[in-house]
């Protein structure tokens, strides 16, 4: 499945930030224990040496991530025009067939985060809530069977 390049600003800027870290202050910081650690002697035996080229293969390979990824990133920084429809960004509270009360904020793939309630716009349920208004009700297909949810709310 291919992921949507969209992304809040808030999640852009936290990915650019990430970035420059890595870069800027992490990197140059493993290679440094890196030199010390090869200066050592024998690199082979070297549990430091070794410990710190898997760490900076590791970095390396979320800094190549995240240069791809704010790369080809699209910002929603507007509202939609047509704020009584659900689409990227949005808050919305829907209720299940048990009447349980669920909120959640359609965020970019790189920002879904269930604490905070943020789901991927790309997850089963944000694909099915997508252009839905108030009053909606959803079928959605999940992990555990079929579901239906109620619409009561949306908000930017």
């Amino acid at each position: 499945m291919n992921r949507s390049n969209l992304i809040t600003p808030e999640g852009a800027t936290r990915l650019r930030n990430e970035l420059a870290d890595l870069w800027k202050n992490k990197r140059p910081e493993v290679t440094k224990a890196i030199t010390a650690a090869a200066a050592e002697g024998d690199r082979s035996e070297n549990a430091e040496y070794i410990y710190r080229k898997k760490q900076l293969r590791e970095m390396d390979r979320r800094i190549r991530y995240l240069q791809k990824r704010t790369s080809h990133m699209k910002v929603v920084e507007h509202k939609p025009s047509d704020q009584s429809r659900v689409f990227f960004s949005a808050w919305i509270e829907i209720e299940d067939e048990q009447e349980n009360i669920l909120c959640y904020r359609i965020v970019g793939s790189d920002e879904f985060d269930a604490d905070k309630r943020y789901i991927s716009v790309d997850s089963p349920l944000a694909r099915a809530l997508i252009k839905k208004q108030q009053d909606d009700e959803v079928q959605v297909t999940t992990p555990s069977g079929e579901q239906l949810f109620y619409i009561n709310k949306i908000w930017y």
